[in-house]
C-alpha cells in the first residue's frame, strides 16, 4: 500500500485498490484529493496490467460525504479537475470496470462517485443521498447520471428532497447492487472482484464501450449500427480464441488481455 497525500493505493493481481484517506472529515474531498483521484484514474486507464479498480473510504463511517465544506467556504467555491467530482463524475471514456465499495455513508459527491461507478456493494449501515438542495446547492456532477439511472420522478425525489435514505432503499432503486452486514463486507467485495477477474479483460472493455456509447445513440437501430473499436479489438484478440478453446476443452481460460 502506498500513500500519496490523502489517497491510498495498492496494485494487486491486476486490481487497483483505492482508499480515500480523510476519515477525520468522513472522507470529504478537498482540491488536492480531487486532483490525485483524477491523475490516478488517468494512469489506471493507460496501465494495461490493471483490469479494474475498487474504491472505498478509510475507516468504518463513510465512503465519502462530498466536498470538504470548510475548505470550499474558505476558497469561495470548488476547484475540481475536468473529470469532475473525485475524478469520476465527468469521466466518460473509461472502459475498465470501477467498483464502489461503499463502506459507509455516500452523501453528496460521494453518491455522485457511486453513480459514476459500474457496480457497488454497500454496508447495511450506510446512509445515502444528495442533500445539496438543503444547503443552497445542486448536485451538478450527479444529476445527469441520476436522471439516466432512475425513473424521473424517483430521481426528482432524491434530488429535490435532499433526504438521506438507507442502503437497502438504494438497492431497491437500483443504485446499489448488493447490501451486506459490516462483518461480511470485505468478503463480499473480494468475491465480486474474483468473479470479475474470471471474465476476459477485453470483453469488459468492449462491454462498457458498447453500453455507454450506445446510450448516446438516438435510436436502437443507430446503436447497433455504430462502430465500437474495443469490440473490434476483442473479436480479433487471442483471448477470443482462447475463450472458445477453453470452453471446448472444459478448462478455465488463461486471459492475456490481447
Amino acid at each position: 500500500m502506498s500513500e500519496e497525500g490523502s489517497l491510498l493505493s495498492e496494485k494487486r493481481d491486476g486490481v487497483l485498490f483505492l482508499t480515500i484517506n480523510r476519515p477525520s472529515v468522513l472522507n470529504a474531498l478537498d482540491p488536492a484529493t480531487h486532483l490525485k483521484l483524477h491523475e490516478t484514474f488517468n494512469d489506471f486507464a493507460k496501465d494495461s496490467s490493471l483490469r479494474l479498480t475498487v474504491i472505498r473510504g478509510a475507516g468504518e463511517k463513510a465512503f465519502c460525504v462530498g466536498s470538504d465544506l470548510k475548505v470550499r467556504t474558505e476558497m469561495g467555491g470548488d476547484d475540481m479537475p475536468p473529470t469532475g467530482f473525485g475524478g469520476l463524475a465527468e469521466r466518460f471514456n473509461l472502459n475498465k470496470p470501477v467498483i464502489a465499495a461503499v463502506n459507509g455513508h455516500a452523501i453528496g459527491g460521494g453518491l455522485e462517485m457511486v453513480l459514476a461507478c459500474d457496480m457497488a456493494i454497500a454496508v447495511s449501515t450506510a446512509k445515502i443521498g444528495l442533500p445539496e438542495a438543503k444547503i443552497g446547492l445542486a448536485a451538478a456532477g450527479g444529476l445527469h447520471r441520476l436522471a439516466r439511472q432512475l425513473p424521473m420522478k424517483l430521481a426528482m425525489e432524491v434530488a429535490l428532497t435532499g433526504q438521506l435514505f438507507t442502503a437497502e432503499k438504494a438497492q431497491s432503486l437500483g443504485l446499489i447492487n448488493s447490501v451486506v452486514e459490516p462483518e461480511d463486507f470485505d468478503k463480499a467485495v473480494s468475491e465480486l472482484v474474483a468473479t470479475l477477474l474470471n471474465a476476459a479483460p477485453l470483453s469488459h472493455q468492449a462491454t462498457k464501450e458498447m453500453m455507454q456509447q450506445g446510450l448516446g445513440a438516438t435510436t436502437l437501430e443507430e446503436a447497433f449500427a455504430d462502430t465500437y473499436p474495443a469490440y473490434e479489438r476483442m473479436l480479433a484478440s487471442e483471448d477470443a480464441k482462447e475463450g472458445s478453446e477453453a470452453f471446448l476443452e472444459k478448462r478455465s481460460p488463461v486471459w492475456k488481455g490481447k
